[in-house]
């Protein structure tokens, strides 16, 4: 039988091929030129580099990060760009357009790879893979700057005092173990100023949950015992504290200290409660990070598990972005080098492949931590199993994202359909106004796309020129500003900042407002809809859509479209509400003498607890100013002046 020829009327599958061929040359000699320009910025830039290990940046022509990467030498990395034939497509685009690069050379090729990983945190560059959730992990702190320390939940940077475990996977388990831990050593969990101002104890000592530390029930040798068997519970050696506390309760039986020995008992209670909640056949392993990769459609899911002092502190599935082109292990190896940028390695990382510079990275991990660190890829025992189960929760997180993703797709596609959009918006913003009567307003956006919510997108505004009890000025107040900048800004439209729609909490006065605030600045072109509760005022599910020409729709009661849409009015909601409280909180706590120039918290506390308050600050003498702790001649002048200005 005679084979078709590819490319003939017989076989279209070939000349699909041939045609996309075709299409692909001549994209590229359309793009050559800004190629050509890109390789000329990149050859003058390797003239003047040394064969030294480095971190390198290309810029596009307004000086955004395109990509960053590390190199054992400089010259040799950058060099290889300049043969754009052999780049793969995606880095073609890249070169195309480069008009800049910036150099750092390091001392080794490690202190680059740890340089890298901070850059890319910092810039987000659109050419590397990205970790989306860049959340801070919750550790448990117990601080060591009182005589009774503080066992509390921590996040962000480590810069009190003290022992800090974990990671834990979330806020939830960290909460979890903290309140059960209280339960297991009576730790204290209250502010020190709190603790200093006790004179009884409080609730959480009738409840035992905590010794009362503050008025005296115990002393400090006895919490310091108490502190040092949390720190060998948290390290490891929680069957030792465990066999040590049923130990003490049976003495307290024999010697017929019932209340001591009930006491011990429930103590005994929570230690079995923290070892069945974080349970997990981790025989033999101590402390270790596991992490395993699925991948599926050219999307990509990596689950971690976390363990310490041989028990599981929860797991969690990260989605890294901008993977196309690349490897699974380079993908593997760019996600570990970011995901540790900020978050303490274990001494044992326990991975599903092999990386291609493991121990790199492994060196580069170990200078950051001060201590060993040994990545490997288990073959055979408990460790093998732990990672194997990693890979199924992998998969299985990999496939629920898929579903969401597929759902998510779905719904915008019912929502462009209904809002009679051109096309599925890929940025969403969401408006709402919150004050008290009049006092304290605010505009509040937030952000959603095919992913679900932006929060570091979010923005809020401080009113600064409407009349706070109108909400329609207020509403133009905020459009003006927001697509006021981003005109400034971003004039062409290219950062991917303007919006497919615009969602607007409110009726037909606040599409009036936004409209007319649109159309004063020349922008007529973004879509816009407001979301207004129906003629049953307060009903979920009777809400109606208001469009610019006036016209009005509703939706089915069921509408998962309906509920997508509340879910994004509910979000704009919370976010105003807590900004509108952090607001009044934050004037609440305000004080007169914060207006006083060169008075800083220390002075201001010196004068409060000095006078008592604000009050007896302003009528205060001259003199009496000067004999106050902390404050000069010159300072108490400066506030006197302030107070009994001359003329």
């Amino acid at each position: 039988m005679a084979r078709t020829p590819a490319g003939t009327p017989d076989n279209p599958q070939g000349n699909e091929r041939f045609n996309e061929d075709r299409a692909t040359q001549t994209m590229r000699g359309s793009e050559q030129p800004d190629i050509q320009a890109g390789v000329e910025v990149i050859r003058d830039t390797v003239r003047t580099l040394p064969p030294k290990p480095g971190v390198y940046r290309m810029q596009d022509a307004k000086g955004d990060v395109l990509y960053v990467g590390k190199a054992r030498a400089l010259k040799n990395r950058v060099a290889n760009y300049t043969q754009w034939e052999r780049l793969p497509g995606r880095l073609q685009r890249m070169v195309s357009q480069t008009r800049s690069m910036t150099i750092v050379t390091t001392n080794s090729e490690a202190e680059a790879l740890l340089l890298e990983a901070q850059l890319i945190k910092r810039f987000r560059p659109p050419y590397n893979v990205l970790l989306r959730d860049d959340k801070s992990f919750p550790f448990i702190l117990l601080r060591a700057d009182h005589a009774f320390p503080r066992i509390m939940k921590h996040r962000g940077a480590r810069k009190a005092k003290g022992n800090y475990y974990g990671p834990f996977a979330s806020a939830g388990s960290v909460n979890t173990t903290v309140n059960a831990l209280q339960k297991l050593f009576l730790l204290r969990s209250c502010t020190d100023s709190f603790f200093s101002r006790r004179d009884r104890p409080c609730l959480l000592y009738q409840i035992k949950r905590c010794s009362a530390p503050c008025v005296g029930r115990i002393d400090e040798a006895g919490y310091k015992e108490l502190v040092q068997e949390a720190k060998d519970f948290l390290g490891g050696k929680s069957n030792a504290v465990q066999r040590k506390i049923e130990a003490q309760m049976a003495e307290a039986a024999q010697d017929l200290d019932f209340e001591r020995a009930a006491m011990l008992r429930d103590r005994l209670r929570a230690a079995t409660f923290i070892q069945g909640s974080q349970a997990i056949n981790a025989e033999g392993v101590d402390n270790a990070d596991i992490f395993a990769m699925a991948s599926h459609g050219g999307q990509v899911g990596v689950q971690a598990f976390f363990i310490r002092g041989g028990q599981n502190w929860g797991h969690r599935a990260f989605f890294p972005t901008h993977t196309e082109g690349l490897s699974e292990e380079e993908v593997m190896q760019s996600f570990l080098a970011q995901f540790y940028e900020e978050v303490p390695p274990a001494r044992c990382i326990l991975i599903d492949r092999e990386l291609p510079e493991a121990e790199l990275l492994a060196e580069a991990l170990r200078e950051g931590a001060g201590s060993k660190v040994d990545i490997s890829v288990p073959q055979r025992g408990p460790r093998r199993q732990l990672v194997a189960q990693a890979t199924r929760n992998a998969v299985e997180a990999l496939e629920r994202r898929l579903a969401e993703r597929g759902t998510q797709a779905r719904t915008l596609r019912e929502l462009t359909e209904f809002l009679e959009l051109a096309d599925v918006p890929q940025r969403i913003e969401v408006y709402d106004n919150s004050h008290l009567q009049g006092t304290k307003a605010l505009g509040a956006m937030i952000v959603a796309g095919p992913e679900g919510f932006i929060n570091n997108q979010y923005r809020k505004f401080n009113i600064k020129t409407a009349q706070t009890d109108d909400d329609f000025a207020m509403m133009r107040e905020v459009m003006t500003r927001r697509f006021g900048r981003a005109q400034e800004e971003d004039p062409e439209r290219e950062s991917g900042n303007w919006p497919g729609l615009v969602l607007i909490d409110g009726g037909k006065g606040q599409m009036s407002a936004v409209k007319d605030a649109l159309e004063e600045l020349g922008i007529e072109d973004v879509p816009l809809i407001a979301i207004a509760k129906g003629p049953h005022h307060g009903r979920e599910g009777r809400e109606v859509f208001h469009f610019p020409d006036g016209r009005e729709k509703m939706l089915p009661v069921n509408s998962p479209l309906l509920f997508y849409l509340q879910r994004l009015r509910d979000e704009v909601h919370r976010f105003a509400i807590g900004a509108h409280r952090a607001k009044r909180s934050r004037a609440i706590s305000a004080s007169p003498l914060d207006e006083i120039p060169g008075i800083g918290p220390a002075r201001k506390r010196a004068l409060l607890l000095h006078f008592g308050t604000a009050g007896k600050v302003r009528a205060a003498s001259l003199e009496d100013l000067q004999r106050a702790p902390g404050v000069s001649s010159a300072v108490a002048q400066t506030i006197y002046d302030f107070y009994h200005p001359k003329g």
